[in-house]
């Protein structure tokens, strides 16, 4: 008995600790049942207080609860707590681990160490059974090549699609975008979704595209009322039809169906808000649908539910004078708003502060919202520095930046961004030349390899 008593005083603390827990709902003490119910009601406060004092006490799904919570605030302080979180947790959850890898995998400033751990836990917890832990490993592998030398990607999806990983076959479809032989296999990737439609709501987009690069508008009618089906029944996520809205708008995708596109996103508009700002660009792209006030109330909507699209599209109005009557500082105003999240609104911006819009030229302004769109996507923001720095736009002529700018705007892949490369090329002297290379190979290490847009948001949302 001497030496079993010390024994049960030791579990005693856990015992009476497991015991509170199961008695939690009527003694008011944390639960991770009354969390998941909070979180369904919308109460993040509830859930949260019950996460927390549980993942302080080491269970393990609390702490990856608690983590998500922080993650979804999307603030750098609850980012970064969210990845201590994780790393509580992560020796004994895959869910963890593939939470955790996403989160470095995104980091606008990662280092490549971080890079690289993100590509290792994401692998172990796929191969622990998180099949969503493939696509954005994936995606970092294709946008940091400089990361994985040794990395064959088409190899590696091969096998996991000859393994059977359904994952594999969407992450096949990605490297065709990436690659830009997507055309080449239409067959291959309508074949694919066809089979993984019930599974992944993506491929909605997927087959709308095929069917639209096609001309093939009676598979394209099935697939629409397939679509509608599965939204109304809550299978499809508004955000799908959005999505699927937009394909049938795009004109360079082939001949263009905006009326049926509009009946889409009016279909989903009153309970999915980001619709309304939908609305208003396809009544910007195609003005026959509806007048300038359907356009401003569509607008008005989507700023009421506090979009930084519908900012940036008003923005956008004031900047061009195409619909409204031009006016910067009203463009100036909304593009702020939309900035800290829009791209293009930085784009604008630049443009208005190096054009002298407000009546004089802000070159440090321009060059932080040029740089910023730059670095997230925009071609465009690349040509218009390459413009800045080698026509001496507000700033002393540099044609060391403007190389770096100009070889980076050769992915908008037009005439005059070629011709703008070429004439400053050779301009450049040769003592210069080794610090422009130089600069741009670290320009493009802050950037990465960008994906196309689309192909990001398909990863992201698996």
């Amino acid at each position: 008995m001497a030496t079993i008593a010390p024994r049960l005083m030791h579990a005693a603390p856990w015992l009476a600790l497991s015991l509170a827990v199961t008695l939690a709902g009527c003694a008011g003490l944390p639960d991770e049942r009354l969390a998941a119910e909070a979180l369904k009601r919308g109460d993040t406060s509830t859930a949260e207080q019950n996460y927390r004092q549980l993942a302080e006490l080491g269970y393990v799904r609390s702490q990856v609860g608690l983590a998500d919570l922080q993650l979804a605030s999307g603030t750098p302080e609850d980012l970064e707590k969210a990845e201590q979180t994780y790393r509580l947790a992560l020796d004994q959850s895959p869910r963890a681990q593939a939470r955790l890898g996403k989160l470095l995998a995104r980091k606008l400033d990662a280092s490549p160490a971080e890079r690289r751990e993100a590509a290792e836990l994401l692998n172990a917890s796929f191969t622990a059974g998180e099949p969503s832990s493939l696509l954005p490993l994936v995606v970092l592998y294709l946008q940091y090549p400089q990361d994985f030398p040794a990395m064959n990607v088409q190899e590696r999806i091969s096998s996991w699609r000859q393994q059977g990983h359904s994952q594999a076959d969407l992450a096949q479809i990605l490297l065709y975008r990436t690659q830009g032989n997507y055309d080449q296999h239409l067959g291959e990737i309508e074949q694919i979704c066809q089979g993984l439609i019930a599974e992944a709501d993506v491929c909605y987009v997927e087959l709308a595209t095929v069917y639209q690069k096609r001309g093939q508008a009676a598979k394209q009618q099935a697939l629409l009322k397939r679509l509608m089906v599965g939204y109304r029944s809550a299978v499809v996520t508004p955000q799908r039809v959005d999505d699927v809205a937009q394909v049938l708008a795009d004109a360079e995708l082939g001949t263009p169906d905006e009326e049926r596109a509009q009946q889409l996103l009016e279909t989903i508009a009153p309970s999915y808000p980001a619709a309304w700002v939908s609305l208003a660009r396809l009544l910007y792209d195609y003005p026959g649908l509806g007048d300038i006030d359907t356009l401003m109330g569509y607008l008005d909507k989507g700023r009421a539910a506090a979009l930084p699209r519908a900012e940036l599209l008003l923005g956008r109005l004031y900047y061009e004078g195409k619909l409204v009557a031009q006016d910067p500082h009203k463009a100036e105003e909304h593009l702020r708003k939309a900035a800290p999240s829009e791209p293009s609104a930085n784009y604008f911006l630049g443009q208005i502060y190096l054009r002298g819009y407000l009546g004089d030229i802000y070159p440090q302004k321009a060059l932080d919202h040029l740089l910023s769109a730059a670095r997230n996507g925009r071609s465009s923001a690349d040509f218009a520095l390459a413009q800045m720095y080698s026509q001496g736009k507000g700033v002393l002529p540099d044609p060391v930046n403007a190389f770096v700018f100009s070889q980076l705007a050769l992915a908008k892949n037009t005439p005059q961004a070629t011709e703008l490369a070429r004439l400053i090329e050779q301009q450049l002297q040769p003592a210069q030349r080794t610090q422009a290379e130089q600069l741009l190979r670290d320009e493009r290490q802050v950037r990465g390899n960008v994906l196309q847009e689309q192909a990001s948001l398909q990863a992201q949302n698996q």
